[in-house]
């Protein structure tokens, strides 16, 4: 096939799946830092495993004591839906080890005198926007987070008693002249509860994808996985480990588009692995909203201690209307993109990111509180008027 026509997939996985599990308790552990101290610096790892949950990492700001942050992690563990008997909220077996934040790292990028506050560490992070999707989304990681998002609130409902929380996706589209036109196959993962069958769970499942998917987009009946395995009783921790930060392409562009490498869950908005990522995929998402690129691709590189990018890259893909140094040039004329400029500019030092923690950090709308402001497109024809 030409590169205008070919197939591609993209996998979700659940808020219940075991790396995501860490992800919430590490993000929720960043919100109660933020909530006390909106300059709170965080960094918190999580592990679970059979009924043990294990936190790491460093802060500096607030006094939070072991049993708080317990409490926290107990918390997310009952809204994500775990009361069985390898893992539950209530019985698991909670450690906390965190410890201040290195004097080393804080003096090379706290602001001083005449000097500005730096990155947090060295790195590179992208960002990407697509007129695939109505949340200029590529199509494949988009389907798929909707389908375990629409499981997981029949679950959360009791609509669906038989389902558990740990649950997989995976969508494969076809493209024709470079454009998505239906799935060719569809994969679902979902944990069960012990007494129902897998026919039963196939036709629970059924519904939420046909009604995600647009119409027509279907895939033939045997090209449709439920439970390939044929069963799906012991999930989440008590079935494989989960860790913070393990799912970073399912929480970006789902493959489609570059990763910088950088993990988001359970750091503070001064990280630029997190702030940058959100910041590269605003000015990405605003370059399409805008009609001046069906896709655009954003790098931004940092280094520790320095407060400006040391580069910014724009990559249209050929379907610009305006030169890329144009739009580079213009994006930095409008968006400080230092981290106290991202952070300021997105309004990042909020308790929003738990709610990150699963379904994708992008493709989400913009809530009234501040969650996902990266998501807003509010700088779009300010950009135009820029490049006019």
């Amino acid at each position: 096939m030409s590169r205008s026509d070919f197939l591609f997939t993209s996998e979700s996985v659940s808020e219940g799946h075991p790396d995501k599990v860490c992800d919430r308790i590490s993000d929720a552990i960043v919100d109660a830092y933020l909530t006390a101290e909106p300059m709170s610096r965080v960094a918190a790892e999580t592990l679970t495993t059979t009924n043990l949950i294990v936190i790491a990492g460093e802060t500096r700001g607030p006094v939070i004591d072991k049993k708080e942050i317990e409490e926290i992690a107990r918390a997310a563990v009952r809204d994500i839906g775990y009361e069985q008997d390898g893992f539950h909220w209530k019985n698991a077996k909670v450690e906390v080890h965190l410890h201040s934040q290195s004097a080393d790292i804080a003096q090379g990028v706290d602001s001083a005198g005449n000097k500005d506050e730096g990155a947090g560490d060295q790195g590179i992070m992208f960002g990407f926007a697509c007129r695939e999707t109505e949340a200029l989304m590529p199509a494949p990681i988009h389907f798929s987070h909707k389908i375990l998002h629409s499981l997981a609130e029949a679950r959360h409902s009791g609509a669906e008693p038989y389902l558990g929380p740990d649950a997989k996706s995976q969508v494969t589209l076809q493209y024709e002249n470079g454009k998505p036109v239906r799935a060719t196959s569809v994969v679902v993962s979902t944990q069960h509860h012990p007494d129902v069958d897998q026919d039963r769970i196939r036709e629970i499942v059924r519904p939420h994808v046909v009604d995600v998917l647009p119409d027509g987009w279907m895939c033939d009946e045997e090209n449709f996985y439920v439970n390939p395995t044929g069963r799906f009783v012991i999930g989440g921790p008590d079935g494989d480990a989960g860790l913070t930060g393990r799912k970073i392409i399912v929480d970006t562009y789902g493959g489609w588009a570059p990763h910088g490498g950088g993990a988001f869950s359970g750091k503070d908005p001064s990280k630029v692995d997190r702030s940058a990522a959100y910041a590269a995929r605003y000015l990405a998402k605003n370059v399409v909203a805008a009609d001046l690129a069906e896709r655009c691709t954003i790098q931004l590189a940092y280094a520790i201690g320095v407060s400006k990018p040391l580069s910014v890259y724009v990559n249209t893909e050929g379907t610009g209307k305006v030169p890329e140094n144009v739009l580079a040039d213009a994006l930095q004329r409008l968006v400080d993109l230092s981290p106290r400029g991202i952070r300021t500019h997105l309004h990042l030092n909020r308790p929003i990111y738990a709610r990150t923690a699963a379904y994708g950090h992008f493709g989400r709308a913009p809530e009234a509180d501040g969650g996902f402001s990266w998501e807003k497109t509010d700088i779009a024809d300010a950009l135009r008027a820029e490049v006019s």
